[in-house]
């Protein structure tokens, strides 16, 4: 009897333990259940056995401060409990990381966010392939942003039927499913997955025309001068890109959502202007690049809506200390705008002209310059000279803008309807639109050259999508992690040595003498 009574809490404990651990097998689930049951009994009835020196010891000072101890040990695993029943139920993701690169972009986050649809996510990626945890990891963060992302991983060797249904050739290749359309990609880059969504998203394609007849550079060439990346680019972001010859157009096409006048090297003819004010005139989008020491036409006729191009060169010194030379300004601060909005890039202007907003706007015109040099640029505007110098009676003092945007509101009435109704403020026979211009002066910085030098590709991108009002088609910069490193004096290597080795164990060790003496002494 002394045996049990001595004894016999340890046999409950253990046959408590033992009932946990086989809750790992589910098919051992009776035999946890019955030993579970009967380690409580043994140790109800080690209670009742030793009820009456367990009394006493309720009232020894030692029971005291353990249970005190016991008590806080609970509270604390409770508290701990509770916030992770609570961080479960909310998760939130943190990224610490300077350059965000286990974050979303903005743009994807709102992409994400405002699907109305599910989106089905299926990766065909092999066990060893390496981009396999790039990919998981963001389709992780896309799912945490948004619960219509749904994504799942396929092993292409232990699914051969799926992957006969779905013709997969290459190992990587993710496919986006919303309803009956699919989009595909093999890649595995933020930019590419947010564009992906995107096309499923879109109703139909936006055309792009590129005018062509007047000298400008193609959108098939592939050479430094050629517009081949920049076809490509807006392709890959779900535009559909072609070429317009505007003087052999009768009619201006009518699916038409932007048109590129892409550095004009003749002048346009009176019919071509007279077909771009009609156009533009009925809220069409254009984007103008007009480069220096070119006469178009269009110098004088952009006029009409508040902009002011100059006969100069810009000239920069600020390049020179990039890599560049003094005729090709880089802008590094941008005015507010919906198309500058979170871009922090630098842009690079190969010989460019000057792109100013006239002291005389149409009423209703809202111009906005976004692209300036800065104040150790200027204008140059005596272009006969054989060397450049600044001449404050002639030049212009930087900062210098190359880049304008406008808009204006328009309203479009139907001619047949009465003239009653043409007063009203809004009729059920008239529409309203907003006319949208660009005028950058230079076309070069989104040639193949230049297309990837620093921002350039964004700068142009994010002006087509806003020209086009599909601000959220975006082209991300990737993030990249800097290394980071502490240079240290040899003293101050020792000084951390000591600290770290020494002084740090050393102020624990006399801590804990200091509670185990002050326990001692009570």
């Amino acid at each position: 009897m002394s045996w049990l009574k001595k004894y016999l809490n340890y046999a409950g404990l253990a046959l408590l333990v033992a009932s946990l651990v086989l809750l790992i097998w589910p098919q051992y689930g009776k035999v946890a259940l019955i030993l579970a049951i009967s380690g409580l009994v043994l140790l109800i009835v080690y209670l009742l056995l030793n009820l009456s020196s367990l009394k006493e010891s309720l009232q020894r000072r030692s029971f005291i401060y353990s249970g005190n101890l016991l008590l806080i040990i609970i509270l604390v695993l409770g508290l701990l409990i509770i916030v992770n029943y609570f961080l479960a139920r909310h998760h939130y993701r943190i990224d610490f990381t300077a350059a965000k690169i286990h974050s979303l972009s903005e743009q994807s986050i709102k992409v994400v966010k405002n699907l109305k649809q599910e989106v089905t996510i299926k990766a065909f990626f092999r066990e060893g392939n390496p981009g396999r945890a790039t990919m998981e990891n963001l389709l992780k963060i896309y799912a945490y942003h948004s619960p219509k992302i749904k994504y799942e991983f396929i092993d292409p060797d232990k699914n051969p039927g799926l992957v006969k249904k779905y013709g997969i050739t290459e190992d990587g290749t993710t496919v986006f499913e919303l309803g009956d359309k699919e989009n595909r990609i093999t890649t595995t880059s933020e930019e590419d997955i947010t564009n992906a969504i995107i096309k499923l998203t879109r109703e139909k394609k936006k055309v792009i025309y590129f005018l062509e007849g007047h000298g400008e550079n193609s959108i098939e060439d592939s050479g430094d001068s050629g517009f081949s990346t920049v076809r490509s680019e807006l392709e890959k972001i779900g535009y559909e890109v072609k070429k317009l010859p505007l003087a052999l157009s009768a009619n201006f096409p009518a699916d038409c959502s932007l048109l590129v006048i892409p550095g004009p090297k003749a002048r346009l003819l009176p019919n071509e202007l007279d077909t771009l004010k009609q156009y533009l005139d009925q809220g069409g989008r254009i984007l103008f690049m007009i480069d220096p020491e070119t006469e178009t036409g269009l110098e004088t006729w952009l006029a009409d809506y508040g902009l002011s191009i100059e006969n100069d060169i810009v000239v920069d010194r600020v390049s020179r200390l990039l890599g560049g030379d003094y005729f090709m300004p880089v802008v590094t601060e941008y005015e507010n705008h919906e198309i500058t909005r979170n871009f922090r890039y630098a842009t690079f202007y190969p010989l460019a002209r000057s792109v100013n907003i006239a002291d005389s706007r149409p009423e209703g015109m809202i111009l906005t310059s976004l692209a300036k040099t800065s104040s150790n640029s200027w204008s140059e505007r005596q272009l006969d000279q054989p060397e450049v110098s600044f001449e404050p009676e002639k030049d212009k003092a930087g900062p210098v803008s190359l880049a304008v945007v406008g808009s204006k509101k328009i309203t479009i009435s139907n001619p047949n309807e009465p003239e009653e109704a043409a007063d009203k403020e809004k009729t059920d026979s008239s529409s309203n639109r907003e006319l949208r211009l660009a005028v950058f002066g230079d076309s070069d910085f989104i040639t193949n050259k230049y297309y990837n030098l620093s921002g350039n590709g964004n700068f142009f991108l994010n002006t087509v999508n806003w020209l086009t009002e599909e601000e959220d088609l975006i082209s991300i910069q990737p993030r990249t992690q800097l290394p980071r490193t502490i240079q240290l004096t040899p003293s101050q290597g020792r000084l951390l040595m000591f600290i770290s080795i020494v002084l740090l164990p050393a102020l624990v060790l006399f801590i804990g003498l200091g509670v185990w003496l002050r326990r001692r002494s009570l």
